[in-house]
């Protein structure tokens, strides 16, 4: 017994080397992130040229999500106002704030599960801003709160396994949810309802989604993903449709 090899002591350099650097290959202009605020951008211009911000009907008739409208049948409008915003200012928030949130989400978890995150925390997001409040309400956050509530289950749940540098981005998500939630009790159209549910459904959604930047995706894991993006996809045409035959009505 006096010559077993005595236990190695687990130090913390040797549990830092085992993490993964999560800001290595992370992009700064993620390609998915950047083509919803294009999205976002163009859609807002077209607000503009067709009058969209001039009063509650009118952007109402462009999309928004309004309790009665959504009783009547138009479901679409869960997604249709998330892709509005009410002022430029509200746009240039919400697009800073896409960008940093798409940067971690899109690194973390593949463009597959980042799409079918934005799209579906966004719906949630809606689905508690109808109960609580009738509308009109308009914006991107709903969905991009669920990309914060996303990044923080990550961060949790993985904590022994991810090595993140730059700390900052915590303090910019927290500036950014204030700001968000202030701007929402002062802003027309503005929905922190939204901005709750949209938090709470990307937390929950992220309990189901797989960690790409730690380890492959398993098959079981790719099926489950491919039938999400099967419904966002069909969730985004079903918007377009009952969008477009609501104008030519």
């Amino acid at each position: 017994m006096e010559n077993a090899e005595r236990p190695v002591p687990i130090t913390p350099e040797m549990l830092l080397s085992r993490r993964v650097d999560f800001e290595r290959r992370m992009r700064r202009a993620p390609p998915l992130t950047v083509a919803l605020i294009a999205v976002l951008a163009v859609i807002f211009a077209g607000e503009a040229a067709l009058g969209a911000l001039r009063s509650p009907g009118a952007i109402v008739a462009a999309g928004a999500l309004a309790a009665p409208a959504v009783a009547g049948g138009e479901y679409w409008r869960l997604v249709s106002a998330t892709f509005l915003h009410g002022s430029l200012d509200h746009l240039v928030s919400n697009a800073i704030a896409l960008l940093i949130l798409g940067m971690i989400c899109e690194h973390a978890f593949g463009r597959a599960q980042f799409l079918s995150l934005y799209v579906l925390a966004g719906v949630a997001g809606s689905l508690l801003s109808l109960a609580a409040s009738p509308g009109p309400s308009v914006g991107a956050s709903g969905a991009i709160f669920g990309l914060q509530g996303a990044s923080i289950v990550l961060f949790r749940r993985h904590r022994d396994r991810l090595l993140v540098r730059d700390r900052r981005i915590g303090v910019v998500m927290l500036v950014w949810a204030v700001y968000t939630i202030v701007a929402g009790l002062m802003t027309p159209y503005i929905d922190n309802g939204a901005h709750i549910g949209g938090a709470l459904g990307g937390a929950l959604i992220a309990r189901r989604l797989h960690p790409v930047v730690l380890d492959p995706m398993p098959p079981t894991t790719a099926a489950r993903v491919r039938l999400w993006l099967w419904l966002v996809g069909a969730l985004l045409v079903y918007t377009a449709v009952g969008w477009t035959l609501s104008r030519v009505a």
